[in-house]
């Protein structure tokens, strides 16, 4: 049976920035490293839903060690592609962190905000150590800064989609990263 791909695929508007094989190489490698930095732990990955559930779930797959997962959501964007600047927490955690090595997985770190309000919510509740991973980091586009431990690339300010991240709500579904071209 052959696999059948969404048909935005083919919109021209779409540029490639990532393939799905490129992805899964780069996401191997990190997960190797995060078995190494913490090896003898149990780490508990949170994913920022939902632009971080691909990247969350392929590197637990890729990191073997034994490990946790949790997630939370937060608000910035709305349905725009621009943060509001006002970053609310919709959903929370399940698991208590106090004194666990947490692992902020996030599909793209960008204007830093979202990032520094999950930091900051984190620390409150007694993690023994916070580190980010993200695939993507646009440091161009920081407001404020905030630390990156393991990113996959480095990219401008480009508006990203694919690979968890959306537009509206659309695109999550695509096997990679790709940035709508405006018309």
């Amino acid at each position: 049976m052959t696999e059948q791909r969404p048909a935005v695929q083919a919109d021209p508007a779409l540029r490639v920035l990532f393939t799905a094989e490129q992805i899964a190489e780069r996401v191997r490698e990190m997960g190797l490293q995060l078995a190494a930095d913490y090896d003898g732990t149990r780490p508990l990955f949170v994913a920022v839903l939902k632009g971080a559930c691909m990247f969350q779930c392929d590197l637990a797959r890729a990191t073997p060690i034994d490990l946790e997962l949790d997630f939370l959501a937060v608000a910035s964007y709305g349905h725009g592609t621009t943060s509001s600047g006002q970053v609310q927490l919709i959903m929370d955690l399940r698991s208590d962190i106090r004194g666990r090595h947490v692992v902020l997985c996030e599909g793209v770190v960008d204007s830093g905000l979202s990032v520094s309000f999950i930091l900051d919510l984190l620390k409150s509740r007694g993690a023994a150590s916070i580190k980010v991973a993200t695939l993507l980091n646009k440091e161009p586009c920081r407001k404020i800064p905030v630390p990156v431990d393991y990113a996959g690339w480095k990219i401008g300010s480009e508006f990203v989609i694919g690979y968890g991240m959306d537009a509206g709500e659309r695109y999550r579904n695509l096997p990679f990263v790709g940035v709508l071209e405006e018309a």
